[in-house]
């Protein structure tokens, strides 16, 4: 926590003087009746009530004006929020080597389980698109706000033929670049088309609108591109769409697909996926099982959708002290009748 006036916090130092004055009066009080008071006088003078009671009004009053005080300083907190707009490709290798059961039941199938929860968790303010590639990539599902849709294109995802890891960098930003340039005419109530009369003056009135929407490709493949354009010419059609790669290598070393005498391995190209993240400035995972394959997507879906902010916490501590004050005077006047 930070603070927009950090010196105001100056004024905790005469709550906690209250607070030790507090303390040493009741010290004091004490000794005072044990002194002066002969034993049957005792009780009147300091009469035998639980001691929590006794100090829990003025500890609650203390605590208000230490929150009061806080609140002064302008209490900052960095804070994940959601963006108010982001897309996500999901982009899948279906190609042939995803049928090797190295991954139970099959990694095709571990994987589609594994992409529509990672739909399922993303914000609601992130719009999502699919990609599947094997001899080459196809776009399955447009940028939508229609997760089911999502989710029923990556179910009825099927394998067949080799891997474009390329192709579908390509195609994916190709959709980056379509949903930001239509992104201003889909307003139902014709607020774009009105930003777009207003010109210059429409984008001052609404920053974000003249703001890139972030986007980010989460690329899954088993294999080595076999297809297409190569994985290094895409990177710079990553950077022109400012999508981020995080790309991720899955299956075992050991992985194979085939049958009898045409068996082959089937790894997946852990150093060009490497590459493509690193130079797109995304991430680069590497998952070798279901539940792996699992975290990886819960941790891209920490980061994807999420930005951090630095937001004024100052109405809750006022909140919060006005709270403490009035619990503090109504156990008060409960318990003994006065204010504290």
């Amino acid at each position: 926590m930070t603070f927009t006036d950090p010196l105001i916090l100056l004024a905790l130092v005469p709550v906690a003087a209250l607070a030790l004055a507090y303390v040493l009066l009741q010290r004091r009080r004490t000794r005072y009746a044990v002194r002066f008071a002969t034993l049957p006088m005792l009780d009147r003078v300091a009469p035998a009530r639980p001691r929590w009671r006794r100090h829990l009004a003025t500890g609650l009053v203390l605590l208000a004006l230490g929150a009061f005080a806080t609140a002064a300083a302008g209490p900052e907190m960095r804070l994940r929020v959601p963006y108010e707009r982001a897309t996500v490709i999901v982009a899948i290798d279906v190609s042939g080597s995803m049928d090797a059961q190295d991954v139970p039941p099959d990694r095709l199938t571990a994987a589609k389980e594994a992409a529509v929860q990672f739909v399922r968790e993303l914000p609601e303010t992130v719009q999502v698109g699919v990609v599947a590639f094997a001899e080459d990539a196809e776009l399955v599902a447009p940028v939508t706000a229609d997760r089911a849709l999502v989710e029923n294109s990556i179910q009825n995802l099927r394998s067949a033929g080799g891997t474009a890891i390329g192709e579908a960098v390509f195609a994916s930003a190709a959709e980056v670049a379509r949903q930001a340039a239509t992104s201003g005419t889909t307003a139902d109530d014709g607020s774009a088309s009105t930003s777009r009369e207003n010109g210059a003056d429409g984008a001052e009135d609404d920053p974000q609108a003249a703001e890139p929407i972030p986007a980010r490709l989460v690329l899954l493949s088993d294999g080595f591109n076999t297809a297409g354009r190569s994985p290094a010419e895409s990177v710079q059609a990553a950077l022109d769409a400012q999508m981020p790669v995080s790309s991720i290598a899955y299956g075992t070393p050991g992985g194979v697909i085939g049958a009898g005498g045409r068996i082959r391995s089937a790894p997946a190209d852990d150093d060009t996926l490497r590459m493509l993240a690193e130079e797109t400035d995304g991430h680069f995972y590497r998952a070798e099982s279901g539940a792996e394959l699992d975290q990886v997507y819960e941790d891209i879906g920490s980061a994807i959708g999420w930005r951090t902010e630095t937001t004024l916490v100052t109405t809750p501590l006022v909140l919060l002290g006005l709270a403490l004050a009035i619990i503090a005077t109504a156990l008060s006047l409960r318990w003994f009748s006065r204010l504290v």
